[in-house]
């Protein structure tokens, strides 16, 4: 099966995997999300259980009256409740999914961080991995951390090498991502000790710790992604000009290339935390209706193929 290289892909490749997927839905009261809801159950990969908040009911009641063999209805006290019911269906295994509606991403978050009744796992980093369709590139590009770790340390960046590495080769299909190690300079110094860190991430990965990966740096995106600008500094790496993951060196970094990418490159990005026992999407309130859908079936097939 040849790699999924656009988003406009992935229904088909959800269907052809014939597992419905189960999203538990916190809180589903704005229109972005009804439109997901529908556009999902139109494309036949996904079946949905709608933990509405009791005051703001009335799209959950009418999606669950309409599609009565795709949609449970369950009503909670308020948001907060929403989102401990919603992570429970995720934790007792009657959910694969977990996506945030209309409530605060803060409301959320408590209940998957909650330490008796979350979804994270024992032990393992909360993150936040990006899927970029970008109309220059001829491949989807992944990217972390946008959203969650400020300054991540050492163990948190082999974390994130990780998940992006596993997450490239559960939604593409592709079995050796080639990752680039983000930073405004190619030299390694201790007055930069990230750069100390993706020395390390290079060791790990040379060790086998990342599986099949080509993974270089320090180096900015675009000697990352654009093979000329690799060429005229003279750097030899097979990530050069070649990358399909990046690694950014800060949260800073990270969500300024997110929203520059959205805005000035007409690329569709979607996303999702991982480090959970379920893919849990949580999308910005600016996000286009397209990038949530996206998110959604990105967080689908990442569950099928976990």
């Amino acid at each position: 099966m040849e790699p999924i290289v656009d988003f406009k892909i992935l229904p088909e490749r959800l269907r052809q995997a014939a597992q419905v997927v189960t999203v538990a839905v916190a809180s589903p009261a704005d229109s972005h999300t009804e439109e997901v809801i529908e556009r999902s159950i139109a494309e036949q990969f996904a079946r949905f259980i709608l933990v509405a908040n009791a005051a703001k009911a009335d799209i959950a009641r009418r999606l669950a009256a309409d599609y009565p063999d795709k949609v449970t209805l369950i009503v909670a006290e308020d948001d907060d409740d929403a989102a401990r019911h919603a992570v429970k269906e995720v934790r007792e295994g009657r959910a694969d999914v977990l996506m945030k509606g209309s409530l605060n991403t803060d409301n959320l978050l408590r209940a998957v961080l909650n330490k008796e009744e979350g979804i994270l796992i024992k032990g393992s980093v909360l993150t936040h991995i990006a899927v970029a369709d970008v109309p220059s590139l001829n491949h989807l590009l992944f990217f972390t951390d946008a959203a969650v770790i400020p300054y991540p340390t050492t163990e948190q960046f082999d974390a994130l090498a990780r998940y992006i590495t596993a997450t490239y080769r559960s939604i593409t299909g592709g079995d050796r991502p080639r990752v680039a190690l983000i930073h405004c300079t190619e030299k390694v110094s201790e007055k930069f000790p990230l750069t100390l860190s993706y020395e390390e991430l290079k060791a790990n990965a040379a060790n086998g710790a990342y599986g099949e990966v080509e993974i270089g740096g320090p180096m900015d995106v675009k000697t990352a992604c654009d093979a000329e600008s690799g060429a005229i500094k003279g750097i030899a790496s097979p990530v050069v000009g070649n990358a399909n993951c990046l690694i950014f060196p800060d949260i800073e970094a990270g969500n300024t290339f997110y929203k520059t990418l959205t805005l000035f490159g007409g690329a569709t990005v979607a996303g999702m935390l991982v480090g959970t026992s379920a893919p849990v999407v949580v999308t910005s309130r600016a996000d286009t209706a397209d990038s949530k859908f996206y998110s959604l079936a990105t967080a689908c097939l990442k569950a099928i193929n976990k």
